[in-house]
């Protein structure tokens, strides 16, 4: 009859108190850096999706100036000129997505990133960027005066 041979499985006491605190250690390091990689790491959020925006009445807004408004996650400006039109775009630098202002001493829009400049109609005239502001339509609701701004696409802001 052939002999069974039986492993021996047996740990030393050192061996043992390593892996414990090998393992612990381990633990710690983790419970330590998750919640920083958490924090760093946000949840990924459903955006918003908007197709128009109340900026309120229209008597608010004086002649020759502008204002930077939300429309769902991006920058909107809003400009009165002295014409009094009202014009608004996506307030990002086509160049390098700066958010942009109104300048009224020459009656256009300007990026200070990189003086990039754009007419009051949104078109690039100088500086280095590559097309013009990207136009929301501007409506005026009748009766009340309040000015709403939308997207010329339908698409969301």
């Amino acid at each position: 009859m052939p002999i069974e041979h039986t492993p021996n499985y047996s740990v030393s006491r050192r061996r043992f108190l390593d892996l414990l605190l090998g393992g612990t250690g381990l633990a710690a390091l983790i419970g330590l850096f998750y919640p920083i990689f958490r924090y760093l790491t946000p949840p990924e959020q459903e955006e918003a999706v908007v197709s128009s925006v109340n900026l309120g009445p229209a008597k608010d807004f004086p002649l020759n100036s502008g204002k930077i408004f939300r429309f769902g996650n991006k920058p909107g400006i809003i400009i009165r000129g002295s014409d009094g039109k009202f014009r608004a775009y996506n307030a990002t630098c086509t160049h390098l997505d700066c958010i942009v202002q109104y300048d009224a001493k020459v009656e256009g829009v300007w990026c200070a990133c990189h003086n990039g400049r754009y007419d009051i109609n949104g078109r690039n005239i100088s500086g280095p960027p590559p097309r013009p502001l990207t136009p929301y339509a501007v409506k005026i609701q009748p009766g009340a005066e309040e000015i709403l701004i939308a997207s010329q696409d339908g698409a969301q802001g």
